[in-house]
């Protein structure tokens, strides 16, 4: 089984991207809308603890999509799997017994499926027979091990990231709104988690809001450019999904980062500039289920026509607006990008 470096990496981050998505995405859409429901129909409580459980399988569903990019046989992909769940550092061993909680840090995750994926292609079918006594354990000791060891550094890391995103809230409003919001644009298609950063650091205020319109401008902006080149629900999931799913693009093409940096910044300013707050999970999550609106809505204290038009205007009109200017600008104008660039393939 041969692979070169580039075909690795982007099945790596290309499966990352996905199962961070699938895993993400219905907690997302469910449990705001749920929580406005909760009161009258207290039965629903059951959908979140159904989202909530399908979080902490971000580790295995990472992996699972990594080794079907990589056209893995069953038996090394579930053996991946073994190892991101414990590279991940979502399972605590604790005086009570093992415990589970949260999604892990991901991009120590990235690092125990890149050792797990070569591993697996350094044994390759050299095993034979006893492949299925041996991978398992060997993938599992092997790359979970070396992802235990990573992990308190990496989080370290992660942990420094968001010490930096805290401190410049404490800046002038409006330039920490687009500050706030290029920021988040830009760590929402890497492989760090938005919502581990902004819960980690516990953001809320103004810099949720701006961090929070980051992303939506981003989303709305990448939908946008390769609208062209992607399937109609293709596009509608970079906003009602996760723009995460552009990572292996972006990340093999730097210089996209710029045109949707440029629209996340006009929007965390706007949005600081109208005093839009939100929470640690709306900082993250962006559009998705439309958590950045309700928790907009939910710290103004009052529903009404006003609030909930200028909302709608802040969300959905003005990042649709700038990201069909930022399209003319840099698709057809500039030739900046093309929408090949942003084209997404998931057969």
């Amino acid at each position: 089984m041969k692979q070169d470096a580039k075909t690795v990496t982007m099945n790596i981050l290309n499966g990352l991207s996905v199962g961070i998505i699938v895993a993400l995405v219905p907690g997302a859409i469910l449990n705001a809308i749920v929580k406005l429901l909760l009161p009258s129909f207290p039965q629903l409580v059951v959908v979140t603890y159904m989202t909530t459980a399908a979080m902490t399988l971000l580790p295995a569903l990472s992996a699972v999509c990594v080794g079907m990019m990589a056209k893995f046989t069953p038996i090394q992909t579930s053996s991946l799997a073994l190892a991101a769940i414990i590279g991940a550092g979502n399972y605590h061993l604790t005086k009570t017994g093992l415990t589970v909680a949260g999604t892990g840090d991901v991009i120590n995750l990235a690092i125990t499926l890149a050792i797990g994926y070569l591993v697996i292609l350094l044994l390759g079918n050299a095993l034979k027979a006893y492949t299925i006594l041996l991978i398992p354990s060997l993938v599992l000791i092997i790359a979970g091990g070396a992802g235990m060891l990573t992990l308190g550094p990496v989080s370290g890391i992660t942990k420094s990231i968001g010490v930096l995103v805290h401190d410049i809230t404490a800046l002038q409003p409006i330039v920490m709104g687009i500050l706030m919001g290029v920021i988040f644009a830009v760590l929402i298609v890497t492989p760090i988690s938005t919502v581990g950063i902004s819960t980690a650091i516990s953001l809320s205020g103004i810099g949720a809001g701006s961090a929070n319109l980051g992303i939506v401008g981003a989303s709305f902006a990448l939908a946008v450019y390769g609208w062209k080149a992607n399937p109609l629900g293709t596009s509608l999931a970079h906003f009602l999904g996760s723009p995460k799913m552009q990572m292996a693009n972006i990340l093999s093409k730097p210089k996209l980062f710029l045109p949707m940096a440029i629209n996340a910044g006009i929007l965390g300013g706007v949005g600081a500039a109208l005093n839009i707050q939100g929470t640690p999970a709306s900082a993250g999550f962006g559009f998705s289920g439309l958590v950045g609106p309700l928790a907009a809505l939910d710290a103004m204290k009052a529903v009404t026509v006003g609030n909930i038009l200028e909302l709608t205007l802040l969300f959905f009109v003005l990042p649709i607006g700038l990201a069909y200017i930022s399209y003319l600008l840099f698709n057809k104008t500039l030739r900046y990008q093309m929408p090949e660039d942003y084209a997404l393939h998931y057969d």
